[in-house]
This record gives structure tokens, sequence and C-alpha cells, in this order.
């Protein structure tokens, strides 16, 4: 099912300046005028200047209403153009030397989490580095879903992915579409969108007739159950990303690590590890 876009887009209010895309992030956060102004420490009057373009914003304060909307870093730099100043976070590539050390310390992390699963994606979750843990779980998987550049959401909800082993598929199908879906509404990537598209539309296996749900597992968060050689090892997932980043590239890169949800996952993976 497509997923239309939502919030503020620079294209929209092209030449209107920063005030239609500074009320459009405000009420996206359902603050009213008075709120951000006491958070920016400036006044509703101000406030509602610059909204209706009676008053032109500074730098600073456009910056400083940024951060209190919570303005993806990638849009900062919309906001500053539309507001007559240059962009503020560059976007350097990844491969850039100037990010060898960022890189090498996410390879170095990731590494250390091992025996148990871990990676590091782009915005459009592509997958740009991942441990022995998550090669683990993808033995088997077609070379075709692995290259050039794998994508984690692919990777997952394909039907000669990982798809056909995973356990929940429903539930954690559902858990990776509305994750896409809050994504997509924050950062309006037609590249995310058309991503979201694709995955959506894979098939999912009907449930067996006559299947009734078993009991209740006790699980402190929705866990990945996935089978490997056999067993099912249950998983649950968490994200970091940077604080207070500088740069639209490291912004956008998200750390996802899976800790075993039981013991059994936990003793298989370090058998396995010898």
């Amino acid at each position: 099912m497509p997923v239309a876009a939502s919030g503020p887009t620079a294209s929209a209010v092209s030449g209107q300046g920063a005030g239609p895309l500074l009320r459009a992030w405000r009420e996206r956060q359902r603050l009213s005028q008075l709120e951000l102004a006491l958070r920016a420490d400036s006044s509703a009057r101000h406030i509602s200047f610059v909204e209706t373009g009676r008053s032109r914003p500074s730098e600073e304060m456009v910056l400083r209403l940024a951060e209190q909307l919570q303005v993806p870093v990638r849009e900062r730099n919309s906001l500053l153009l539309a507001a007559g100043y240059a962009p503020r976070f560059p976007e350097t590539p990844l491969d850039d030397p100037a990010l060898d050390a960022l890189r090498e310390g996410l390879e170095r992390l990731i590494r250390c989490y091992e025996p148990y699963p871990a990676l590091v994606v782009d915005a459009g979750y592509t997958v740009v580095a991942a441990n022995r843990g998550i090669a683990m779980l993808l033995e088997g998987v077609p070379e075709e879903l692995m290259a050039p550049a794998p994508n984690a959401m692919r990777l997952t909800l394909h039907p000669e992915g990982l798809a056909p082993r995973i356990r929940n598929l429903r539930e954690w199908r559902g858990h990776l579409l509305a994750q896409m879906e809050r994504e997509i509404a924050l950062h309006r990537s037609d590249r995310l969108r058309a991503l979201y598209e694709e995955v959506a539309a894979y098939p999912v296996p009907e449930e067996p007739d006559g299947a009734e749900p078993g009991e209740p597992v006790p699980y402190f968060a929705l866990p990945l159950c996935i089978e490997h050689a056999g067993r099912t090892l249950s998983f649950v997932s968490s994200i970091s990303t940077f604080n207070t980043p500088m740069d639209v590239t490291v912004a956008e890169l998200a750390v996802e690590t899976f800790l075993p949800a039981d013991p059994a996952t936990a003793k298989y993976l370090h058998t396995l590890a010898g």
C-alpha cells in the first residue's frame, strides 16, 4: 500500500521563506506558538511574525527553532536555504577519508558485539557494515539479494530472503513497515517511499488452516524469532543514532543490535563462536 508524503517540504513553499516550513514543523509537533517560544527563548509574537513572513529570523533563530522542533539535519539545511542562509551541515560521503575514524569505530563497535548480530544502515536501510552474527543469519540467502549494496528491509522481507525463516513474520513485518512509515513521515524521502512500496507488496504466507495461536511468550519486547540450522532463535533489537550530529550522512546512520531474548539463544550463539 502506498504511503502518502506528509509534513513540510521545501519545494512546497518555494519562494515563501522559512515561515511556512517552520509553521508546518511546529504543527507536526503539536506545539502552540507560545510553547515553542518558551522552549526557544523567544516570544509568541516573534514566532507569529516569523511564520507569517513579517519578520525574517536570524540564522541562529532558525537553528534554535529547528532544534526545538526536532527537525532532521537534512531538513535544517532546507530551512536555512528558505530563510536566505547557506546550508550549515555538509553531506560527506561515507567513504570519504574524513570519515575514516568514524567508519572504523563503527566497525569495531559491531565486531565487539559478536557473537550477537549487529549492523549499520543508512537512511535508505542500505547495509554499510555488518558483523559475523548478521552473516550467520544470512547464510543461504541468494547472492542477488546481497549485492551490490544489500538492503536490510529487502533482505528481511523478501520471499527469497529471511522471510521464510522468520517464525513470527506477520508481527515482525508489521513492526518494520510501521517503522518505515514513521521515517517517511519525518524525512519524506522518495527513495524510502519506493522501498516501502516494494517490500510491502511482497507476498505474506497464509496462516495454516485451523492454526491456533500458541501460548504467549513472556518477552519484554517484540522478538524476532528466526530459524537457523533447525533451531528457533529469538532476539530483541535496539537502534542507536548519533547525538548532535553535524553532518547529514552521520545523522542518517543507525546501528541496530540484536540481543538474545532467551538463554537458549545466547548459549547457542556462544557455542557457535567457539
